[in-house]
């Protein structure tokens, strides 16, 4: 009697274990996750010195290789496309591999462990791995995820794992994003969506979680900046925001639990899983699928704003004109100023571990600026009808405030700086492209999301290659002439001083005003469409849904 007793009960808890595991909720976590790992793009400024020292570059030619990790980064294009034909898994399973090739291509180069790549190798193997990053993002992306925290995370447990061998941290980005990805890789899959009551409650809770991951990241980064933690103190900090990590944890067997109960109430198999289900459309719809897209109609006569576009409406419209512009001269500056991090400290004479510090800054202060900008946007357009395009012409002219305190480089500047370019460049995204979705419809959405994030590529190439890279190798070039040295071939090119990136971020920080003044073009001519009622359209298809 008692043994059988043990036994449906080992049944019932292998049970629920296998609902959690198959649960929704569990896989948001498992997202979350996946997400913490996938911003190993926005911490080349702890690293760039060493790929910079290791291969002889100069500064123009590391510009140019950072260039390509933007490019990778923000080129979505294949993992949407292959989003669409096959399971998340198979888009993980891309993305994971081409992040452990690209970074770990990049380790055996910078280690010496092969021979020198050539420039276009580097370029190819650094676009390759930040690349993977849109798969994780096409994959895995949940609404209130890490992964604006995934820089400062991963160097927590780079110091734990590795010191301060910053060229250990490229063998770190190579594999142990790859390995969470692995892990969870069959967790991620496509479910039929079941609305509930507390869901939102649920959500809450994550993001709140976050935001304790966040000051508790804070904490580390000021305690790490001011004393000096040993070996084992690092690996204690990196062990506390694993722990954090997995709080999302409880909140998930919580709420399986409680379906758990209410199934068992309503007397059905608790363990039966979710079921995908393809909904059927009308011969209507089919045939309207089928129909040839006259893609060359009106393309110069759109609807009016709020509907949908085509995507040569939008990328013909002075709407979307003036927003690229926008994007390239705002987001092109902050790129720039987070890529050249690492250059800059060394530039002013902060040691190394501040260097991490600014990487760490602009990671968590890019996440509060996503959240930040994104639920204030919401609330400011629903009771005061303030625009989102005006405020994305109030981040730029904050965003000019960073970059000007780095072009005077007064003492301690730099930390200051991170914290409002991090803060500014983490705000602009939830806005341009909420500001897309508005203007131009959900139709095409995914496309000129594309499009919108391409634009900072493009800046950066500009701001960092052309301008940053430039004006920076042009000084160095000056003082070893002073100094009456000649640079050898193979031989890394350093600039000292605050003439460094003087010149080259006053040009960034009058770009970006000018970008700002753009942007507020489009405020003038979107006005009377953020005065009205621009989610009436979306009421009347729930009311026309539920009729």
């Amino acid at each position: 009697m008692v043994a059988a007793e043990i036994r449906q009960r080992c049944v019932c808890a292998g049970t629920f274990f296998r609902q959690v595991l198959l649960s929704r909720w569990f896989m948001v976590f498992s997202c979350l996750l996946i997400m913490s790992m996938s911003g190993a793009g926005y911490i080349f400024g702890i690293y760039s010195n060493d790929i910079k020292t290791a291969l002889g570059y100069d500064q123009t030619t590391l510009n140019l290789v950072s260039f390509f990790k933007d490019l990778g980064g923000n080129i979505g294009i294949i993992s949407g496309v292959i989003n669409e034909i096959t399971p998340p898994w198979v888009v993980l399973a891309i993305g994971l591999t081409m992040n452990f090739t690209g970074y770990f291509m990049i380790w055996l180069a910078v280690a010496g462990r092969t021979a020198k790549p050539q420039l276009w190798q580097m370029c190819l193997y650094i676009f390759i791995g930040a690349n993977s990053q849109t798969f994780s993002n096409t994959g895995a992306l949940v609404t209130c995820g890490f992964t604006g925290l995934s820089g400062a995370i991963i160097t927590q447990f780079f110091r734990g794992f590795y010191g301060n061998d910053s060229t250990s941290l490229i063998l770190l980005i190579a594999w142990l994003p790859a390995a969470v990805s692995f892990l969870f890789l069959r967790i991620v899959r496509l479910m039929k969506p079941i609305r509930q009551e507390n869901e939102l409650h649920l959500f809450y809770n994550l993001l709140f979680v976050s935001l304790g991951l966040a000051g508790v990241l804070m904490v580390l980064i000021i305690l790490q900046n001011e004393l000096v933690f040993t070996k084992a103190a690092s690996a204690g900090c990196a062990t506390v925001v694993l722990i954090l990590l997995f709080a999302p944890l409880p909140f998930v067997f919580r709420e399986e639990l409680r379906l758990w109960r209410s199934k068992k109430l309503a007397g059905t198999d608790p363990s039966s899983p979710l079921q995908l289900v393809v909904e059927s459309s009308t011969p209507s719809e089919q045939l309207q699928q089928h129909s040839p897209p006259r893609w060359w109609r009106d393309v110069f006569n759109p609807p009016e704003r709020g509907e949908d576009y085509t995507i040569l409406q939008a990328v013909c419209s002075v709407d979307m004109i003036i927003l690229f512009i926008s994007v390239t001269f705002g987001a092109g500056g902050t790129l720039t100023a987070i890529d050249n991090l690492g250059q800059i400290g060394e530039a002013l004479g902060y040691p190394t571990k501040s260097i991490s510090t600014f990487v760490s800054l602009v990671s968590i202060w890019g996440y509060l600026g996503r959240v930040g900008s994104g639920f204030s946007s919401e609330i400011f357009l629903a009771k005061y009808r303030f625009p989102r395009p005006l405020m994305l012409t109030l981040v730029l002219l904050l965003c000019c405030t960073g970059h000007i305190l780095i072009a005077f480089g007064v003492p301690y500047s730099i930390y200051a700086a991170s914290v409002i370019i991090g803060f500014c460049f983490g705000a602009m995204w939830p806005l341009i492209f909420a500001i897309i979705s508005e203007l131009f419809g959900l139709k095409y959405y995914s496309t000129l999301y594309s499009l919108g994030g391409g634009a900072s590529p493009l800046g950066a190439y500009i701001f960092n290659v052309k301008v940053t890279g430039y004006l920076y190798d042009k000084e160095a070039r000056k003082q070893m002439a002073e100094k009456g040295l000649v640079r050898h071939a193979g031989q890394d090119l350093s600039c000292i001083g605050v003439h460094c990136y003087r010149m080259a971020f006053l040009i960034i920080a009058a770009a970006t005003f000018v970008g700002c003044l753009v942007s507020f073009f489009l405020v003038i001519r979107t006005r009377k469409f953020y005065k009205g009622d621009i989610y009436k359209k979306f009421r009347a298809k729930e009311d026309t849904q539920e009729t």
